[in-house]
C-alpha cells in the first residue's frame, strides 16, 4: 500500500500543494513552523477524516478561507483508486473512488496508517484517554464496523450521563429510563470489549517478540487490558453482557449518587509489564520508549496480518527523540516494506542506509523547494 500523490487546496498553511511520492521512503526536511507536520497531518486527515492534533476541523482550514481540501492517489493490493476529504463551515465530506461515503465507518480502513510521533512516547506514562484512543484508533481502521459502535456507545453515554446529573439533583426519577438507556449501553459495550481484547490478544503476540529484539533479548513485554468489570479475553459476548448487567444493577444507587457512568469501556485502560514490573510506575525513561516503540511496531504488523498489505508509517519528528539503536532498529524494521514518511529538522546524526535511499521534500513556508 502506498500513497503515489498527494494534493492539498487551502489545508493550513498550504494554499495549493500537488506531490508525488516515492514508495519507500519520503523525508520532509525544514525549520520548525514551515509546514513539515502539516503535511503529516494531511496524510493522517486523509486516512482516519481527522486530525490528531485538533479536534475541531475548521483549523484545517487555511486562514481566510471558506473550505480545505486533501486529495489522495492510493494504490492498495495491486488496484489504483481516488480519496477525498472535504472540509468547510458546515461539516465535511469524505470520498472513496468518488463516491460520498455517508458513514464514517464505510471510509475509514481505505487508507491504513500507523503514525508516531513525540506524543506517542507518552502513550506509556501518559493519561488512560491516550491509550483507549490509540486502541480505538487501530481497531477501527481493520474493523471499521468497531467505529459504529463506539459512535453509538458514547452517544448513549452521553444520555446516561446526563440523566444521572438529572437524577443526582432530583430534577427527575424516571429510572425506568435509566434501565432502557443502560440495556442499550451493554450492547455496544459488549462488542467493543470483545473486539478490543482480540485486538489486545493479536497486539501482545507481536510485541512481545518485537521488544525481545530490541532489548536484545533481556526484556519480555506484556500487555494487559485493564477493564472496570470482572471480564477477561477469555469470556465471549454473552459472559460479557452478563457481568455488565449484574454490575450496572449493583452500582446503579452509587451511580445515581455520583451522577455518572462509573463503569464501561469509556474507563477501561492499558497496562504494561515488562520482566513482570509495571512500566507506567517502575520503569525507566528508556523502558518506556522501548515499550511505545514495540507497540507501533507491533500495530504494523498486526495491520500487515489483517489486511495482508502493510500500512502507510508517519515518523513525525521523532528520530532525533530515540537513541541510535532504538532508531536502526525502526528502520531496520521498515526498510523496503512500508511506505513511510519521516519530517525533521535535519537528517544529520541519523545514520541509517535507509535514509540515503530516501526522496528529500525541502519544505519552507508551505511549499516544497528544489
Amino acid at each position: 500500500m502506498h500513497i503515489q500523490q498527494l494534493s492539498l487546496t487551502n489545508y493550513r498553511n498550504y494554499p495549493q500543494l500537488s506531490v508525488d511520492f516515492d514508495d519507500k521512503i519520503n523525508v520532509f526536511i525544514g525549520e520548525n513552523a514551515q509546514g513539515k507536520t502539516n503535511l503529516m497531518e494531511a496524510i493522517y486527515v486523509l486516512g482516519f477524516s481527522k486530525s490528531h492534533r485538533t479536534t475541531k476541523d475548521k483549523e484545517l482550514i487555511q486562514w481566510e478561507q471558506n473550505y480545505a481540501k486533501i486529495e489522495g492517489s492510493i494504490f492498495k493490493r495491486q488496484q489504483k483508486f481516488p480519496l477525498e476529504i472535504q472540509i468547510n463551515n458546515k461539516g465535511k465530506k469524505a470520498k472513496l473512488n468518488h463516491l460520498e461515503q455517508k458513514r464514517l465507518s464505510d471510509y475509514i480502513g481505505a487508507l491504513n496508517i500507523v503514525m508516531f510521533a513525540p506524543e506517542d512516547l507518552n502513550l506509556v506514562k501518559g493519561s488512560p484517554q491516550i491509550r483507549r484512543r490509540f486502541i480505538d484508533m487501530e481497531i477501527g481502521q481493520i474493523q471499521p464496523i468497531y467505529i459504529y459502535h463506539l459512535g453509538q456507545y458514547i452517544k448513549i453515554l452521553k444520555q446516561r450521563n446526563h440523566l444521572l446529573k438529572q437524577l443526582q439533583k432530583r430534577k427527575n426519577n424516571d429510572v425506568t429510563m435509566l434501565r432502557v438507556l443502560t440495556d442499550q449501553m451493554i450492547e455496544h459495550a459488549a462488542i467493543i470489549l470483545e473486539k478490543r481484547f482480540l485486538f489486545m490478544k493479536r497486539l501482545r503476540s507481536w510485541a512481545f517478540e518485537i521488544h525481545k529484539g530490541i532489548s536484545r533479548g533481556i526484556e519480555e513485554l506484556n500487555l494487559q487490558y485493564a477493564a472496570t468489570i470482572d471480564v477477561s479475553e477469555d469470556d465471549n459476548k454473552e459472559k460479557i453482557i452478563e457481568v455488565l448487567q449484574e454490575t450496572f444493577t449493583t452500582i446503579e444507587h452509587k451511580e445515581v449518587e455520583r451522577g455518572t457512568t462509573l463503569i464501561g469501556p469509556h474507563r477501561d485502560d492499558l497496562l504494561f509489564y515488562v520482566n513482570d514490573k509495571n512500566v507506567q510506575t517502575y520503569g525507566s525513561q528508556g523502558q518506556q520508549r522501548t515499550t511505545a516503540l514495540s507497540l507501533k511496531l507491533a500495530e504494523i504488523e498486526l495491520i500487515y496480518q489483517e489486511i495482508n498489505d502493510y500500512p502507510i508509517l508517519l515518523l513525525d519528528d521523532v528520530l532525533s527523540e530515540l537513541d541510535d539503536f532504538r532508531q536502526s532498529h525502526l528502520l531496520d524494521t521498515i526498510e523496503g516494506k512500508v511506505q513511510t514518511f519521516v519530517s525533521t529538522t535535519s537528517v544529520d546524526g541519523i545514520d541509517h542506509q535507509t535514509l540515503e535511499k530516501a526522496e528529500i521534500f525541502k519544505i519552507d513556508k508551505g511549499k516544497i523547494i528544489e
